[in-house]
């Protein structure tokens, strides 16, 4: 058993070791990459059912944009951000988009947005970033 001042390379490997033999940590570990509405997944596709304003919580003011969206993987509902001047513009009811995680601790919402977990990133297949710059025209389908 290594335990000198050298040895914390071989302690980490060996913890990692037992770790994945352990059935409790096994169970843990799936059930950490499972969760969230997105399932595991970095970016999910959604159909934007309405688009609404949100306000922001004390000491801030004003309407943040968001717009609601149902997931075409599972049927579920989420809130998400439209972010930047001008974004919502861009996002009609019935549009495919794109939604990943807002960015937050631990998967929760950031700053002043109650219980709004993710953001838009692309509306039928195009950069939001883009349309909102002008580079690229939203196609109509």
């Amino acid at each position: 058993m290594a335990n000198g001042e050298f040895s914390a390379r071989k302690l980490i490997k060996d913890r990692k070791k037992w770790k994945k033999k352990n059935p409790h940590e096994k169970r843990k570990i799936k059930v950490r990459l499972k969760k969230g509405l997105l399932k595991g997944a970095p970016q999910a596709k959604g159909i934007v059912l309405e688009k609404k304003g949100i306000t922001a919580r004390q000491p801030n003011s004003g309407i943040r944009k968001c717009v609601r969206v149902q997931l075409i993987k599972n049927g579920k509902e989420l809130t998400a951000f439209a972010p930047k001047d001008q974004a919502i513009k861009f996002i009609d009811a019935h549009d495919q988009v794109t939604v990943e995680g807002i960015g937050g601790r631990k998967g929760a919402s950031i700053g002043d947005l109650w219980g709004v977990r993710y953001k838009v990133i692309k509306v039928n297949d195009i950069s939001l970033e883009q349309l909102r710059k002008g580079k690229k025209e939203k196609v109509k389908r």
